[in-house]
């Protein structure tokens, strides 16, 4: 499956622990990630930089659905299911 154009939900739904020197300070799940261009790409595709969260993370019909909405909702759901126990009693 090919990402969908001008989706980024992969890139702004999850967080992504931190990881030098792409996102030293990590990224909060539901923020726009900073290696995210204007036309919704990775500016890191490809890249040895490239964080090993994103590298594993494949667009997937399950993940994906059949428009960014629903992508948006399932990886919103899948950080909430597999936050830290205290992340989860936060929200």
């Amino acid at each position: 499956m090919n990402c969908r154009d001008g989706c980024g939900a992969c890139c702004i739904a999850p967080s992504i622990s931190p990881h030098l020197p792409a996102l030293p300070e990590g990224k909060a799940a539901g923020v726009r990630c900073p290696h995210l261009t204007a036309e919704i790409r990775c500016a890191l595709f490809g890249l040895p930089e490239r964080p090993p969260t994103c590298i594993g993370l494949q667009p997937q019909p399950e993940m994906c659905g059949e428009s960014t909405e629903h992508a948006m909702a399932t990886l919103v759901r899948w950080e909430m299911l597999t936050a830290p126990r205290a992340a989860r009693a936060e929200s």
